[in-house]
């Protein structure tokens, strides 16, 4: 799964990189977690938009919208059979910013939690669905991250890992035309591999309250 995240880029470096306008300034994040704001990209058709999302989808059919506490990923191997995504599949696909994400490795001492990065990359994005809840006047756009099996180097962290797009598939994975969603499904299990690397942090990230530089800094500084 993903469960944690960071996202400590500028506003600047978000625009320069994807060359979108941002209507909005955002702050420097070092432990995003579930039912929190997030920032994502979306194509409306004509073009790419930046815009925040609550991370936890709530399917429009939802009668309670707590179920976005239960849908903060979504399996990709399946997505294209569950009726909370299918949909989503074919045409409401957004790219989840980020420049790092954590997971905890089990071992004999318990659970030690682990930042892991693109090797080569500042900014990266994880492949995520969205939908859009309404009930009554209260409105809200939300979003899931995709997950797949652990590639080679995650395998010794977790079983499962965040779908990374590259760069250089961003763009299909955004583009609005209406995609079959097993198609999009094996798009995104053929993906390249990014290379990626990781180090040890304290147990200070585990407390989703704690959201400063210290989440950050390596277990032996």
């Amino acid at each position: 799964m993903c469960g944690r995240f960071t996202f400590v880029a500028t506003p600047e470096e978000v625009m320069e990189e994807y060359q979108l306008e941002l209507p909005f300034d955002f702050p420097v994040r070092y432990n995003i977690a579930p039912t929190q704001d997030i920032l994502t990209i979306i194509n409306d058709g004509e073009r790419n938009r930046a815009g925040n999302m609550r991370w936890g989808l709530i399917p429009f059919w939802a009668k309670d919208k707590t179920i976005g506490n239960k849908m903060i990923n979504a399996r990709v191997e399946t997505a294209d059979e569950k009726p909370s995504f299918k949909r989503l599949m074919e045409r409401r696909r957004c790219l989840i910013l980020a420049d790092s994400f954590y997971e905890w490795k089990k071992d004999g001492k318990g659970k030690r939690p682990m930042r892991i990065k693109v090797s080569d990359r500042q900014i990266f994005t994880f492949a995520g669905l969205w939908d859009r809840w309404k009930q009554g006047e209260e409105e809200l756009v939300t979003c899931t991250i995709l997950t797949k099996e652990a590639n080679d180097f995650m395998s010794d962290i977790h079983h499962r890992m965040p779908v990374i797009l590259p760069k250089s598939h961003e763009q299909d994975w955004l583009e609005f035309n209406l995609k079959n969603a097993t198609d999009m499904k094996n798009f995104a299990l053929s993906l390249p591999e990014e290379e990626l690397e990781a180090y040890e942090v304290s147990q200070h990230v585990n407390n989703p309250r704690n959201d400063d530089e210290h989440c950050i800094k390596a277990l032996t500084e």
